[in-house]
């Protein structure tokens, strides 16, 4: 089982409507059994159906999604999208966590719309996907902040098996070293950043940040097929030139696999 979080940068009805961006994201898309996108602007649904039409129209596996509300302040607002093939998930609950923590209250300018999955071919029967896309001025407090949607879901749920990830931008200017070492979801010994803070996940020529993560729980670590977290390089694979590539987004996909239930075998992209 793949699962990605993909940062498609303003993705919605005009991006669905350009033929060539478009058969990309949806060739990036068909990789997973499981793909948030982030930076959604599609309030009618129009792009999230279109997306989904295009993955059934050349698949032998049924997809469907799942889209939170637009969140955020004011009048800019973004939605998380959940992808996911039929065959190999089944989606038991979803949460729009409501950011009102005492103390804390709108710590979020997206607060996390969280889904819990039961997988029907893994090793990892059952799992919570925590996504988040942060504002880059306050990402150092929303990241620390998330460690309290994890302690949250933790217990209304009854489960460990979480995975969070998204578009942290935890680099750069944004998220120092130092700054780093006072994030709880850093500290906790108990979670695990699969990918590396040397690691680039922008598709922009002049950039080189880490700004995209993936963190799970020790519970769910040795499910992890090894050294498959990962961004996925569309613009090398796909031998796109630069500006095709950031036409369709200036981040790439991170990427992580999970072993299959005893007896199935691994499926090759």
């Amino acid at each position: 089982m793949k699962i990605a979080s993909f940062n498609a940068r303003r993705f919605g009805v005009k991006k669905c409507s350009d033929p060539k961006v478009s058969a990309v994201i949806t060739k990036i898309a068909a990789r997973y059994d499981i793909i948030v996108i982030l930076e959604v602007f599609d309030a009618k649904e129009k792009a999230a159906k279109k997306l989904v039409e295009q993955l059934n129209s050349c698949s032998d596996e049924r997809y469907n999604y799942i889209l939170s509300t637009p969140l955020g302040r004011k009048e800019y607002k973004e939605q998380y999208l959940f992808v996911y093939r039929e065959e190999q998930v089944k989606v038991k609950d979803t949460y729009q966590y409501e950011d009102m923590q005492h103390g804390d209250e709108d710590s979020f300018a997206r607060e996390p719309f969280i889904v819990r999955f039961e997988a029907k071919k893994s090793a990892l029967k059952d799992f919570v996907l925590i996504p988040i896309h942060t504002t880059p001025k306050d990402s150092v407090q929303e990241i620390d902040e998330l460690y309290d949607v994890y302690e949250h879901v933790k217990e209304k749920w009854g489960t460990e098996n979480i995975i969070l990830l998204g578009d942290f931008n935890a680099d750069g200017a944004y998220v120092s070293n130092k700054k780093m070492k006072t994030i709880r979801l850093r500290t906790d010994p108990d979670l695990h950043w699969l990918i590396d803070d040397d690691t680039d996940t922008t598709a922009i020529n002049t950039t080189d940040f880490s700004y995209d993560r993936i963190v799970v729980h020790s519970s769910i670590l040795k499910h992890v097929v090894p050294n498959s977290a990962k961004p996925f390089n569309f613009q090398e694979e796909y031998k796109m030139s630069y500006e095709e590539a950031v036409a369709v987004s200036d981040h790439y996909p991170v990427e992580v696999e999970f072993n299959p239930a005893k007896g199935i075998k691994r499926k090759k992209n």
